[in-house]
């Protein structure tokens, strides 16, 4: 057990804030979402049965009380790799096999990734074949979640450890600037992620075919030339092997760009609504959502590196996060492992500049595109996903990336006139 300082009462005294803050958000989302069960909200009334509706409280009350569990095994988790000694034992152990310091460190925080994986394991079975499979969701099968298993690990393995390694590298032999050409690696490698997801990653996972229905590909096409976009090609994703959920989006980079519906969403919608949200992602391409975000993410990513940079020549660090000894390597890995304790506020910043994109790409879909169809099309997501029409307004501005249904669809309806 570690000897605690300032450091390491600050680390329990936020993992209480946070662990408190976060049960009380979802205490808050379960009470307001059953008060309102009873009724449909009247401007859903006619298109959304009281059976959707009360399938979708039951849905995100479910999927509320779960996440509980996931609050309480993060927090043991932290606790128990920092205050609690975990990651200083099995350093310890490994040294005992590994002579490189380099290889000593990676061994380490892939040992400790894979076990936090295996304690997620059941939440995940859980989650899928319980949770989803009761609200008629899942469409899994035990196998092919095995499968996706093992692809992920290797993929992790392929791609993650010589990251990893590199990074680590750096760390030790850049000197006091290593956090800097950590940044560069890592802006480099995302980079490069972006680019080759598309045509190599992704069908590792799933099967994507072009886009066969001869009218809506005229129509989409239409829809480009009008907002001058240009994509590598409209694919259809075989979602419907793992989940009823629809959805679309885009992915990859720069002329590597592609468009992606899920089989359940065309399934869903008819032409014109299909029109309609695709124009609404074309709105997050148009109005430079999408390169904000990447510019947001890479700026959290230098400072976040660069205040690691600092943290890591302090000696109150190491042992407020339960190393014995200065190890900048294992000290790296513990920095971002407690950074989401001191960047909790930001939550709600994050929430409303993601909300301020959706209300802007409404807004391009309805100059583009039909509002009227982008309406009924995303009540029927609501409905068909199950999406609740009520959630509490604390939690979502915490949690939710996309504005409430209730005042993204009025906000529809005044751009409509």
């Amino acid at each position: 057990m570690t000897t605690l300082n300032w450091f390491s009462i600050l680390i329990i005294t936020l993992l209480a804030i946070s662990t408190g803050l976060q049960w009380w958000l979802t205490s808050r989302q379960i009470r307001h979402v059953q008060a309102h069960r009873p009724a449909v909200p009247a401007d859903f009334a006619a298109d959304i049965s009281l059976a959707d509706h009360q399938k979708a409280a039951d849905y995100t009350v479910a999927k509320a009380r779960f996440s509980r569990f996931g609050i309480l095994l993060d927090a043991a988790w932290l606790l128990a790799i920092t205050l609690g000694g975990g990651m200083a034992q099995l350093h310890a152990v490994l040294g005992q096999w590994i002579s490189s310091p380099l290889w000593h460190a990676v061994a380490t925080v892939v040992s400790l990734l894979l076990l936090q994986s295996l304690l997620q394991l059941p939440f995940s079975l859980w989650r899928t074949f319980r949770l989803e499979a009761r609200f008629g969701f899942n469409r899994m099968t035990l196998p092919l979640f095995l499968v996706d298993m093992v692809k992920g690990a290797a993929l992790g393995a392929v791609v993650g450890i010589p990251f990893l390694a590199g990074a680590l590298w750096l760390l030790q032999s850049m000197g006091a600037y290593w956090w800097l050409y950590v940044w560069l690696a890592w802006l480099g490698f995302n980079v490069l992620m972006l680019s080759l997801y598309p045509t190599f990653i992704a069908p590792l996972f799933n099967r994507f075919k072009p886009l066969e229905d001869d009218g809506l590909k005229a129509r989409i096409h239409q829809l480009l030339q009008r907002c001058g976009f240009a994509s590598s090609g409209v694919f259809v994703m075989d979602g419907s092997r793992r989940s009823s959920h629809g959805n679309a989006y885009f992915t990859g980079f720069g002329q590597n760009k592609r468009i992606v519906f899920f089989d359940t969403l065309l399934e869903r919608l008819n032409p014109e609504e299909i029109e309609s949200v695709l124009a609404h992602e074309l709105g997050h391409f148009k109005r430079k959502h999408i390169i904000q975000r990447l510019i947001w993410m890479f700026l959290m990513a230098l400072v976040a590196l660069a205040a690691a940079g600092w943290t890591l020549q302090q000696a109150w660090f190491y042992q407020g996060v339960g190393l014995a000894q200065v190890d900048t390597s294992l000290g790296l890995f513990l920095f971002f492992c407690i950074a989401p304790l001191f960047t909790l506020p930001l939550a709600p910043l994050s929430s409303h500049f993601s909300r301020k994109h959706e209300f802007e790409a409404d807004a391009f879909a309805v100059e583009h595109a039909s509002a009227s169809a982008l309406v009924s099309g995303l009540v029927k997501l609501y409905r068909d996903n199950a999406s609740t029409l009520t959630p509490d307004p604390v939690h979502s501005l915490f949690h939710d990336s996309h504005p409430p249904a209730a005042i993204r669809i009025a906000a529809l309806h005044a751009a409509r006139g």
